[in-house]
């Protein structure tokens, strides 16, 4: 588990480092996006990688790698929306924002760390198109919770579903980096 820990968070490492540069050439334009918004950028990213895995082939340069990054990044955006609203601090200052941040992947990675505990590290014999096909599903689920208002009967609300799409995304660039895919 504990190369697991270490390789989780060298991936959250060149996530956080892109959410940084980003917020510097950007600003927080991101809390002006609702939820529903949030869900329809990350199904598109989700959507572009399994096109790619399907196709075998893509026309953009941007690899896969980066999709995933924008995945993970997205995901704490939703969370950080979540919980602050839409536009109610439309000005994130830098500090805040990293701090969020490093808050929700946090969090993210003591669900991982639980839940590769009672799984095993299931995960590691997983293919990364199979890990792709759960990033979408999660958004399927999270897109019929907003459709539904938010309401669920028995089912994990949105957030839940960021924070698996967060492990996910990361375990496939774990999978990418060591060349398991």
């Amino acid at each position: 588990m504990s190369n697991t820990s270490a390789q989780f968070d060298a991936a959250i490492k060149s996530c956080k480092d892109i959410f940084i540069k980003k917020m510097h050439d950007y600003g927080s334009a991101w809390r002006i996006l609702r939820t529903s918004s949030i869900t329809d950028q990350l199904f598109i990213k989700a959507q572009r990688i399994r096109s790619i895995e399907d196709k075998g082939m893509q026309k953009i340069e941007e690899d896969v790698l980066s999709e995933y990054i924008g995945i993970v990044n997205y995901s704490v955006i939703g969370l950080i929306q979540l919980t602050l609203g839409t536009g109610d601090e439309m000005d994130l200052p830098m500090e805040k924002a990293i701090k969020l941040f490093e808050k929700y992947v946090g969090e993210a990675k003591g669900l991982m760390e639980n839940k590769n505990h009672d799984y095993d590290e299931a995960w590691r014999d997983m293919r990364v198109s199979s890990l792709t096909d759960l990033i979408l599903m999660k958004l399927l689920r999270i897109k019929q919770i907003e459709d539904n208002k938010g309401k669920t009967l028995i089912s994990e609300g949105i957030d839940a579903n960021y924070y698996d799409m967060i492990n996910y995304a990361v375990f496939a660039m774990i999978k990418i980096d060591d060349g398991s895919f």
